[in-house]
């Protein structure tokens, strides 16, 4: 079976709250929206923030709740990127959860709670490469 992921879809209580984070935030576009999901096209998959209410029904899960123990990872190109990132997403609404600073293991990074608490780590891995498509590969 092929590796990879399609579609991530996060449980939002208000959408044009979190549309304020990952548009004013990110400065994604999306390329699809409604009353109850907003989708935007990324580098190989679709995000999708969507009415909490909506998408516990759509899954027939009545009463599931998030955020869960899963972060999110953006990656840059610097250092210096995550705390410039870090920054905008705070003034766009998010919750700093751990300011940016190095690992034990090397690189950069910090984590960033959108306003429905789905965490996001903004990282920088000197051992990563990312292509001009915004493709991440895992490198040692």
């Amino acid at each position: 079976m092929q590796q990879q992921i399609s579609v991530i879809t996060l449980g939002v209580h208000e959408l044009e709250r979190s549309k304020g984070f990952y548009v004013g935030g990110f400065r994604w576009s999306p390329v699809f929206e409604n009353s109850e999901v907003i989708f935007f096209q990324m580098n190989g998959l679709v995000l999708g923030t969507w009415l909490i209410q909506e998408l516990q029904n759509d899954m027939q899960r009545p009463g599931a709740v998030a955020p869960g123990a899963v972060a999110l990872a953006h990656n840059v190109a610097s250092a210096e990127a995550v705390d410039h990132l870090i920054d905008k997403l705070a003034a766009a609404g998010g919750r700093v959860l751990r300011p940016g600073d190095a690992p034990s293991h090397g690189g950069y990074r910090g984590y960033v709670a959108d306003p429905d608490g789905h965490a996001w780590e903004i990282a920088w891995n000197p051992a990563w490469t990312i292509d001009a498509a915004g493709h991440v590969t895992f490198g040692l």
